[in-house]
C-alpha cells in the first residue's frame, strides 16, 4: 500500500493529539477525585483508568504506523512490518467494559440492581470486541462479514439495556444529572455506531484502499477521544452535580501562613 505525505502525515498528527489528550484527561480525572463525595471517586478513578490505558496503547498504535510506512520519494510505502492493528482491540478489550463501569457506579445504583446491570453491559462489551476481532484482522469479506454480524449481537443488546432498561434507572437520580446521563449514553451510542459503520465501509471498499485505511484510522481515534475522554468528563459532570446535590462541600486547602518579619 502507498500512502501520499499529506495522508500519513494527518494519522501521525491525530496520533500524536490523541495521546496529548489521553494524557491531559488522566492526570485531570486523577486530580478532580477531591471535588466530588468519597462514593463517587471510584467513577472518576476508572475515568483515569481508561485514558490511560488508551493513552498506553496509542503510543504503540504511533510506533507502529511510523514503523509499517517508510518514505521512498514523494510517497510512503509499506514496509516489511506490518501496521498493528491488534493494539486497538487489546484497548478495547479493556476499556470498553470500564466504560460501562464508569456509568454504574456514577449512578450509585441500589447494589443488587447495580450487580446485576453491570454484570449484563461488561458480559456483552467483551463480547462485542471479542468478536469484533477475528473479522478485522483478515482480508476474506465473508470472514469479515459473519464477524460483524456476530459482533452487532452484543451490540445491540447493550444499546437495548442502555435505552431500555437503565431509563427505569433514571427515575432514581436527582432531576440536575438526568439530562447529563442521557447525554452519556447518546455519546456511547453515537461513537459507538461509528465503528460497526467504518468497519462494513472498509469491507465493501476494499481493505487495501488507502483513502479507506486513512479514513478509518482517523475516524477511529475520533470516536476513541469523544468516547474515552468526552465520555469522562460528563461522568465527572455528573458526580460532581450528584455530590453538590447532597450537599458535599469541596474541601478547600488552609490558606498559606504568613510570614512576619521579627523586629529589629
Amino acid at each position: 500500500m502507498e500512502l501520499s505525505v499529506a495522508q500519513f502525515t494527518i494519522v501521525s498528527n491525530i496520533f500524536s493529539f490523541t495521546i496529548a489528550a489521553l494524557g491531559a484527561s488522566a492526570i485531570f480525572f486523577f486530580l478532580s477525585r477531591s471535588s466530588v463525595a468519597p462514593k463517587y471517586r471510584s467513577a472518576l478513578l476508572v475515568s483515569g483508568l481508561v485514558v490511560s490505558i488508551a493513552c498506553y496503547h496509542y503510543f504503540r498504535i504511533d510506533e507502529s504506523w511510523h514503523l509499517a510506512y517508510s518514505l521512498n520519494g514523494v510517497l510512503f510505502r509499506a514496509t516489511a512490518i506490518t501496521f498493528n492493528g491488534a493494539y486497538r482491540y487489546a484497548d478495547w478489550i479493556l476499556t470498553v467494559p470500564l466504560l460501562m463501569v464508569e456509568l454504574v457506579t456514577v449512578l450509585a445504583l441500589p447494589k443488587a440492581e447495580g450487580r446485576s446491570l453491570l454484570a449484563k453491559l461488561v458480559v456483552a462489551a467483551a463480547l462485542m470486541i471479542g468478536l469484533g476481532y477475528p473479522g478485522e484482522i483478515s482480508s476474506d469479506s465473508t470472514t469479515r462479514w459473519t464477524f460483524w454480524g456476530a459482533s452487532m449481537i452484543p451490540f445491540l443488546y447493550l444499546m437495548f439495556v442502555l435505552f431500555a432498561q437503565l431509563t427505569k434507572s433514571l427515575k432514581t437520580q436527582p432531576v440536575a444529572v438526568r439530562g447529563l446521563v442521557n447525554l452519556a449514553r447518546l455519546v456511547l451510542l453515537v461513537t459507538w455506531s461509528f465503528y460497526p459503520i467504518a468497519y462494513a465501509i472498509i469491507t465493501i471498499t476494499g481493505t487495501n484502499s488507502a483513502s479507506g485505511q486513512v479514513s478509518l484510522q482517523i475516524g477511529y481515534t475520533i470516536a476513541d477521544i469523544t468516547s474515552k475522554a468526552g465520555y469522562g468528563l460528563l461522568i465527572y459532570f455528573i458526580a460532581r452535580t450528584k455530590s453538590e446535590a447532597e450537599g458535599f462541600i469541596v474541601p478547600h486547602a488552609d490558606p498559606a501562613p504568613q510570614i512576619v518579619a521579627a523586629n529589629a
